[in-house]
């Protein structure tokens, strides 16, 4: 099978510009639901923020929020129904920056900024029954206070210095300064009741009174494995509690509908001998105790945050996380039983209505990006209600459908493969394999990130699978790949690899490798040990892991998978590419953005001088501006050409076609 013709536009141009929806809130009363989302920006250059009423019947689609402008995002109701929102828009004030500030819009009225920080705010929680409001803001060294902070922030902008000391891990957080906690009362002056960590991420809650504030607080060079969630009196600042265990961090603390307890997600993160779990606790504010609430639940609460009942005195909570390539709803009733309440889709941004009987989320999948969707609250594996159109990007260019094999050990093994239309036994279609991000992730949602319809807009069938260490199969799939990057993982995908090419309708001879992040890795590794592929295209991947787990922003987490290099080298060199460099025949394009302190840019960089030094030939699309993933609508354009040109070369045998932009 050859690919299809270049379609004008085509779907990857169509892809790069479709509207993404991000959120939803829900009013207190029920009555009003408010999508946030992102537009591209009639360049290309960016995607701007926006907020739309959804209309909860599903007949008028929905409509741009009255009162709101670009820029807008974040939603979230006040106690009395008034929509909160940050947005950087200018407030029209002498000396206004147009930093991000927390913004007000009541149903009828105008938007009226109610909180502001020098450097903008990060994220905000609402009380659910007080006028109360905590956010998020950075205060430098030395600043005690926000007007403190502006007037540094001010002296160093005209001094034309942005540069940080660091005198605690981790660097390259906190250029800004540390994140603080800030509550405001009513239209009272905000307070600062306390600093979130470096690496602090914006997690905050308020109790419904509004006399609580819980906020997580990030690890410390002595204590570089665990957080803590401080539990604070809104009023005074006091701490009241503060919670935390070894080995684990907690995210995406919420309060009860009764203020008694809180909700929250615990890690325990991967080490190279122990494998990473993740549950839902509750923490009792009366007694401290800490409460699992998913003991015998085998796949994870993750990566969304719980959502309890509204209603005081129920103990119900419903949550997302993987399962079997899809993210489904579950809920969870107040005696421990579990009832999984959708059938297929990966859902997010879940609200229930003040009654508890009915839910509002963001529902996608593999093969359609996010809508709008109404759930019965209880109702097991139900197909939801629509209230938002499919949008422009149908009908995809093609289908999607499983594989399905068993691993070398015995675990079962599955993977989506989408073929591209006329993909048949007479016409059989190239095969680009493409292995998640993560590692731990799944192939359940709609990637704006490497999405394969584009790659079957071309005529490419492309096989996305969930390897050793994938999400959504439960805690064997977990000890599967302990201490081994690239080792079962590896075996895994090329399992699902042969499985796929046993269809008539895919072409054994003419395959390719790619992916990102993980993915990425897993494809430079692949080029170590075998030439069955034509291709390789490696974005954001990890080439010399001693060198990575020293450079990376998360140098602890991967210090604790790999070890100390001098005493546990071992660990490196079952599987670091680099020290296999010498075996990679196969051409490469390498992906890498300048911004990316996830994975370095030193690991493209020593990729590609490997590469050149040996005689493989080797591509480097590099992004300067650009971080761990691409997030410039014609950056997303330039990357999807080049790679499908790069595949249609080395794959197809047609001529190279440089792209027109580079």
């Amino acid at each position: 099978m050859t690919p299809a013709q270049h379609n004008t536009p085509a779907f990857h141009d169509l892809f790069a510009t479709h509207p993404r929806l991000t959120g939803l809130a829900l009013a207190p009363d029920g009555t009003r639901l408010i999508a946030s989302g992102q537009t591209s920006d009639p360049d290309g250059t960016g995607y701007v923020p926006g907020l739309w009423e959804v209309d909860r019947a599903g007949d008028d689609g929905i409509r741009p929020v009255t009162g709101s402008g670009p820029g807008d995002f974040a939603p979230a109701f006040a106690a009395d129904g008034t929509l909160m929102f940050l947005s950087g828009r200018d407030p029209g004030e002498r000396g206004g920056t147009g930093d991000v500030a927390l913004w007000a819009l009541p149903e009828r009225g105008e938007a009226r900024r109610i909180a502001h920080h020098p450097g903008g705010i990060a994220t905000f929680a609402v009380a659910a029954g007080a006028d109360t409001v905590a956010y998020t803001a950075a205060l430098l060294p030395g600043a005690t206070d926000a007007a403190s902070h502006g007037r540094l922030r001010r002296a160093r902008k005209d001094a034309k210095v942005d540069a940080v000391l660091y005198e605690a891990g981790p660097v390259r957080a906190g250029g800004d300064g540390e994140p603080h906690t800030f509550v405001r009362h009513a239209d009272g002056a905000p307070m600062d009741i306390g600093g979130q960590g470096l690496a602090g991420n914006g997690d905050t809650a308020l109790s419904p009174d509004g006399s609580l504030a819980a906020y997580t607080r990030a690890p410390t060079d002595q204590a570089p494995d665990t957080n803590c969630v401080v539990v604070a009196d809104a009023v005074t600042g006091a701490e009241r509690h503060v919670f935390s265990r070894a080995g684990n961090q907690y995210y995406r603390p919420v309060f009860t509908a009764d203020g008694s307890a809180l909700v929250c997600q615990r890690q325990r993160e991967e080490t190279h001998d122990t494998e990473w779990r993740v549950t839902l606790v509750a923490f009792d504010l009366a007694s401290g105790a800490e409460t699992d609430l998913l003991p015998d639940f085998d796949n994870w609460p993750w990566p969304g945050r719980p959502l309890p009942s509204p209603l005081p005195g129920d103990d119900t909570v419903w949550f997302t996380g993987d399962e079997q390539g899809h993210c489904p709803v579950f809920r969870r009733d107040a005696d421990g039983t579990i009832t999984r309440l959708t059938a297929s889709g990966a859902y997010g941004s879940l609200c229930v209505t003040p009654d508890a009987t009915t839910l509002y989320a963001l529902r996608g999948a593999v093969d359609g990006p996010p809508r709008v969707v109404r759930l019965d609250a209880a109702a097991p594996d139900q197909e939801p209600v629509f209230l938002t159109a499919a949008g422009g990007l149908e009908p995809l260019p093609g289908t999607l459908t499983e594989v399905r094999t068993e691993a070398e050990d015995g675990c079962p093994l599955r993977a989506w493969l989408a073929l591209p239309e006329g993909a048949s036994a007479k016409r059989p279609a190239p095969l680009v394999v493409v292995p998640h991000g993560g590692p731990q992730g799944s192939w359940s949602d709609w990637p704006w990130l490497w999405n394969p319809w584009p790659f079957t807009a071309r005529g490419y069938a492309v096989l996305l699978p969930d390897p050793a260490l994938s999400s959504g199969y439960g805690q064997r799939m977990q000890r599967r790949g302990l201490g081994g990057f690239g080792e079962v993982p590896y075996r895994d995908v090329m399992a699902l690899t042969d499985a796929a090419l046993g269809r008539a309708d895919l072409d054994a001879a003419r395959t390719a490798m790619a992916g990102w992040s993980f993915g990425g890795y897993l494809a430079a590794r692949t080029a170590t040990l075998t030439d069955r592929f034509r291709a390789i295209v490696s974005h954001g991947g990890m080439w010399n892991l001693e060198a990575f787990q020293m450079d990376t922003d998360m140098s602890a987490y991967f210090r604790k998978l790999f070890g100390d290099p001098r005493t546990q080298r071992e660990r490196y060199e079952a599987d670091s590419p680099h020290l296999d460099a010498a075996k990679v025949t196969t051409p490469v394009l390498i992906v890498h953005g300048g911004e990316d302190h996830r994975v370095p840019t030193g690991q493209a960089l020593g990729f590609h001088n490997d590469l050149r030094r040996l005689g493989v030939p080797v591509r480097f699309l590099y992004f300067p501006d650009e971080g761990h993933d691409i997030g410039i609508p014609n950056h997303i354009r330039v990357l999807y050409e080049t790679m499908l040109n790069f595949l249609d070369h080395h794959v197809l045998g047609q001529e190279w076609r440089r792209p027109p932009l580079l």
